[in-house]
């Protein structure tokens, strides 16, 4: 383990180069949005807190040390020359308080994603990523810029126990568990996307049926404990991140 370059436990420590190697990995997709979006992470032991990444970088430039750690209404905890996105927290804060398995929360802004987003039709189950999604995908109406806590509730509402959320027109986001499982759930809803905009450019797509769908989704790698939830992709691509720039380390 690296040595921590901030006074923190060992855990935490852990859990913050996790959360930077993701943040390294979203950069590597292009899933960034210039200094905006966020992934946070719930902390282990009894206290509400969590990581996010500090306002102003990119995510890039996201390392274990700048990460900031605040608590569930936004505010700093320790030391920290960087500033949180209200706007960041708002949403994400809403799903941590409420969703005790919400461990981690991501948010995107992907070209593919908020085109479907700003689709009416949302999520067309007619490729083999969307299949993997069946009964996993909520929606939630656009009420403006996120800034606002009344929101929250009826976010949570419309999410339910659903893993993967279609904020129409605006963007995609998930919940996990662990991060790998968040992570996996929002790359395959984005390369659902991806496909969609592709194949509904050439015109009309053959819709998958329902069970066939539902055998995709308890049939999904992507899923399964036993082929590891997620964490042996995000383990493979934390190894092309090291290979690149070990930096989000320190």
């Amino acid at each position: 383990m690296t040595t921590p370059a901030i006074d923190c436990s060992d855990a935490e420590w852990d859990a913050r180069v996790r959360l930077a190697a993701c943040y390294r990995i979203f950069a590597h997709l292009g899933w960034t949005e210039m200094i905006y979006n966020h992934i946070t992470l719930r902390l282990g032991g009894t206290g509400q807190q969590f990581l996010i990444n500090p306002f102003g970088l990119h995510y890039s430039e996201v390392k274990a040390s700048n990460l900031v750690k605040i608590d569930l209404e936004g505010r700093k905890i320790g030391a920290s020359p960087w500033p949180v996105n209200p706007a960041g927290f708002t949403v994400h804060a809403a799903i941590h308080a409420v969703v005790p398995q919400a461990h981690c929360v991501m948010h995107t802004h992907t070209t593919a994603g908020m085109a479907v987003a700003c689709s009416k039709a949302g999520l067309s189950m007619s490729n083999f990523y969307s299949a993997q999604l069946h009964d996993k995908v909520a929606y939630h109406d656009f009420e403006g810029i996120t800034v606002h806590a009344e929101e929250g509730p009826r976010l949570v509402r419309n999410i339910g126990d659903r893993p993967a959320l279609i904020l129409r027109n605006h963007g995609l986001l998930t919940w996990g568990s662990t991060l790998a499982k968040a992570f996996v759930t929002l790359w395959t809803l984005n390369r659902a996307c991806e496909v969609q905009l592709a194949s509904m450019a050439m015109g009309a797509v053959i819709d998958i049926p329902e069970a066939v769908q539902r055998r995709c989704t308890e049939d999904s790698f992507q899923f399964r404990a036993d082929f590891g939830a997620g964490q042996d992709v995000l383990d493979a691509l934390t190894r092309l991140i090291d290979r690149a720039d070990a930096s989000y380390r320190e």
